[in-house]
């Protein structure tokens, strides 16, 4: 954030100005040409959304075509001299690449552009530092911060050196650059110490639960389909629930009574993205055990969305990363209210054999929901104890 002055002399806060990059690799996505394009086209529009919730303003996007990455500037030469002319004429404070960048990247980029530079990773981490709540979260977001940032500590330009604070900067894991490989090191091994602790904690919490009946129901999904006001939709609760990319970071665990014979415990958890860096993944393990340990998953879909297809496959390469793939998993289709009006039915869907396929809902128009609940019941009574390996 950097700061302007009002009329009453005061100084207001104010976005950053921020240029998105994105490149459209050859080796990038499948299909046809016009397919390729989509995707790219779809993929640059969620990185306005994460520049939005990082708190950014995107005033430029700025995109190029190449077969494979420039080793040390990623775009290449000619198409840096191009940025770094936009930079200068637009005022712009960031710049943010939609991909991962090399530390040798990132710092040749900002000594060409003078001017900050960020990867994907880098947004990511800066909008997990801006929603952790809980002590967990916190320390999950400084340990990813610190990795990503051990290989980034030499800034040898001068020109960044007057610049604190700002998207990416603000974090616990970057209050002091100064500090040394060494230091860094040291915190991390700190931090990975104090995540045991609580890890440790959390299974002593979670172990009465798991020596009963009581079954476990996480709630997963893309970022930004619905998953918190669902939550809070079936336990009447208040949790933070936003119209923006990774509103939720923090897992939530509530008791839901679903009817006399069933009552489970619903977690609600962070949302996945898009070629999520297994680094963060990493990090985030502790939160994400809670989602491996579930008895049974509820993948919540925004039916709505043009490239709901591209998200379930996300969440589904996530959920086998952190060996979560063959836990039970019933689908939920929420946004309906969003579909054109043919389309809006909402309800159980079986397969052949008999057995729920997905169930179909509107959190914004409490459509579905005594559906969704019904399916939680037929599950609970499906869903395998906790000293059993199948479900029939």
């Amino acid at each position: 954030m950097t700061g302007r002055t009002g009329r009453n002399g005061s100084t207001q806060a104010q976005p950053e100005r921020v240029m998105l990059v994105g490149v459209m690799l050859d080796k990038d996505g499948t299909g046809s040409s016009a397919t390729r394009l989509n995707g790219f086209q779809t993929a640059l529009a969620e990185a306005v959304e994460l520049v939005k919730a990082a708190g950014g303003d995107s005033v430029r996007v700025e995109t190029a075509k190449r077969d494979r990455p420039h080793t040390a500037l990623f775009v290449g030469t000619g198409k840096a001299a191009e940025l770094s002319e936009a930079v200068a004429a637009d005022g712009i404070d960031l710049v943010v690449f939609n991909h991962e960048l090399t530390p040798t990247q990132e710092r040749n980029l900002e000594k060409e552009l003078k001017c900050r530079v960020l990867d994907r990773v880098g947004l990511i981490l800066a909008i997990f530092a801006r929603r952790a709540r809980t002590q967990e979260g916190r320390l999950q977001v400084e340990l990813a911060q610190l990795s990503h940032l051990a290989g980034r500590l030499i800034r040898g330009y001068g020109h960044l050196q007057s610049q604190r604070g700002g998207i990416g900067m603000k974090g616990p894991g970057e209050t002091k650059l100064e500090t040394d490989r060494r230091l860094i090191a040291h915190r991390i091994n700190a931090l990975k110490k104090q995540l045991v602790n609580l890890k440790k904690q959390r299974a002593l919490r979670r172990k009465p639960r798991e020596s009963g009946t009581i079954k476990t129901f996480a709630l997963v999904g893309y970022t930004n389909v619905g998953k918190s006001s669902l939550f809070n939709r079936l336990t009447k609760s208040g949790i933070y629930a936003k119209d923006q990319l990774f509103a939720t970071l923090d897992t939530t665990a509530r008791r839901l009574y679903i009817s006399p014979e069933c009552s489970i415990i619903l977690t609600d958890t962070v949302g996945f993205v898009s070629d999520l860096p297994h680094k963060l993944i990493s990090a985030f393990s502790a939160t994400l055990e809670e989602t491996a340990q579930a008895d049974v998953l509820l993948h919540v879909v925004d039916a709505a969305a043009p490239n709901s297809g591209q998200q379930i496959e996300d969440v589904e390469n996530v959920l086998q990363e952190i060996h979560a793939g063959d836990i039970p998993c019933i689908k939920v289709y929420n946004k309906t209210d969003l579909l054109p009006s043919e389309e809006q039915n909402t309800g159980i869907w079986r397969d052949a054999a008999g057995k729920i396929a997905a169930v179909r809902i509107s959190v914004a128009e409490n459509t579905g929901i005594d559906a969704l609940r019904e399916a939680i019941a037929e599950s609970c009574a499906a869903a395998p104890n906790t000293d059993e390996t199948e479900m029939p």
